[in-house]
């Protein structure tokens, strides 16, 4: 990856005034409640979770393993103690290939302070959140025998396993939808929203407590539905609609959908039953599911969790659970499920930067024809984690990020949120000062607009 220079944010800077980033340095915000609480708490458990795995090292690496743990430990332990006394964060020393981008981002920010480094409570809250578990990932990576642990792949699983009712009914729904309707905005605007609704199950957003399913999704959505505050859904679907003419008359044409998947466990499910749908349907013909290179955020899928999740729904009793499992093997196996990760999306930067950071990735999204960012990350990503006045239009917020046809889903996890109408916020922070925060609300929020592909 490119490192960028300068201020590593929107394109058009130049054009439009950018607000300030979020940061903790305010106390009233929620990037304080969550480097001053939150991040401290995560940090504990993986610090508990590399200590009770230690006896496993052992019996697997001998005493080498069990050493690696007490390193693990306590290189976590001076990160935390760091952390709560606002120490200056530190360049990181592995091997990765995002290395050069992070240590050249804490210079730059080092000189433009004055000789000030970075700190906690002082710094842009995505780079310093960001930052908290890309140093947990040195730490393991710089183990010996441990390099490969996830510290966070047990809470995931159980996400999953805790779910099951839900997921029972949910494939039963999704069989039926499509053998009656097949493909009707009744029931495309259906799925979406259940895939929307699945990211409210995010162990980073209550570190690390349980998260699990245990209604009815396709029962909640009518009572849902008044939560969603910018609701795009027919743009998508004409979006889709128009793919799918235009492929009929073209020899060899597919209409491609890539997904920014954001957590595993009953999210991911349901990101599953959406595509499973789009194909089933005829919508799509081929996906390209983005995932992480490595633990992010307790809950961000990696390729461990997605393969995993498939011997699991393939496992599973219920034939419909087992009949979606199958069908995603297959279409992985046939390459109409590809299936992609890059350093990127591990990284401190807003996406108005990929273009000059990752082109190669930008380039890969603009093959789509439509592309989803699930989840709260990537929606602050979107919007480079400013203080936006929420009037402010989405494509604004954007900041030339178009490489295709795009819309979040996300339900709000964070203190940032744009493209509302006048007086909205107002009314909403009237009735729960935290709205912005809770998960309660959400948005479906298309931008069609593009540029030219690099």
């Amino acid at each position: 990856m490119e490192a960028p220079t300068g201020d590593h944010g929107c394109a058009d800077k130049e054009k439009i005034p950018l607000p300030e980033r979020l940061s903790a340095k305010y106390r009233e915000s929620f990037a304080f409640d969550t480097v001053s609480g939150r991040l401290p708490v995560i940090l504990t458990q993986v610090i508990d979770t590399v200590y009770k795995y230690r006896k496993e090292a052992v019996e697997l690496h001998g005493q080498e393993g069990g050493e690696d743990c007490k390193q693990i430990v306590g290189k976590l332990s001076a990160l935390k103690n760091h952390m709560q006394t606002d120490k200056p964060l530190a360049l990181l020393k592995d091997s990765g290939s995002d290395v050069p981008l992070w240590n050249r981002y804490f210079e730059e920010e080092t000189k433009r302070c004055d000789g000030v480094a970075p700190s906690w409570f002082k710094s842009a809250w995505l780079y310093v959140e960001c930052y908290m578990y890309r140093a947990i990932n040195e730490a393991i990576h710089l183990s010996k025998c441990l390099k490969d642990f996830d510290q966070f792949r047990h809470l995931k699983q159980a996400s999953l396993h805790s779910s099951e009712d839900a997921m029972v009914t949910l494939t039963s729904y999704l069989d039926q939808a499509v053998t009656e309707k097949g493909a009707c905005f009744e029931s495309f605007a259906e799925f979406v929203q259940i895939s929307l609704w699945g990211n409210k199950c995010d162990l980073s957003i209550s570190a690390g407590r349980e998260q699990y399913q245990k209604l009815s999704p396709v029962a909640q959505l009518s009572t849902l539905q008044p939560k969603i505050l910018v609701n795009s859904l027919q743009n998508l679907w004409q979006v889709l609609s128009s793919a799918c003419e235009a492929a009929k008359s073209t020899t060899g044409k597919k209409v491609r959908l890539d997904v920014v998947l954001d957590n595993a466990g009953f999210e991911l499910f349901t990101d599953l039953v959406l595509v499973d749908f789009l194909f089933r349907t005829n919508l799509i013909n081929e996906v390209h599911l983005h995932m992480k290179a490595m633990p992010w955020f307790i809950s961000d899928v990696v390729r461990h969790d997605f393969d995993w999740t498939l011997d699991v729904l393939q496992g599973n009793a219920n034939n419909s659970i087992t009949s979606l499992g199958q069908r995603f093997k297959q279409r992985v196996a046939e390459g109409t499920c590809v299936l992609q990760e890059h350093s990127f999306w591990t990284t401190y930067c807003e996406f108005s930067s990929m273009a000059a950071v990752a082109p190669d990735l930008y380039a890969e999204l603009s093959k789509a024809d439509l592309i989803l960012f699930k989840g709260d990350l990537n929606y602050r990503k979107l919007v480079a984690d400013r203080y936006w006045p929420h009037t402010t239009p989405f494509d604004e917020a954007l900041c030339g990020f178009h490489p295709a046809p795009l819309c979040a889903l996300r339900t709000l996890k964070a203190d940032v949120v744009v493209g509302l109408r006048e007086g909205e916020a107002e009314q909403l922070g009237a009735a729960n000062e935290k709205w912005m925060v809770t998960g309660e609300h959400a948005v479906i929020q298309f931008s069609g607009k593009t540029v030219q592909s690099v």
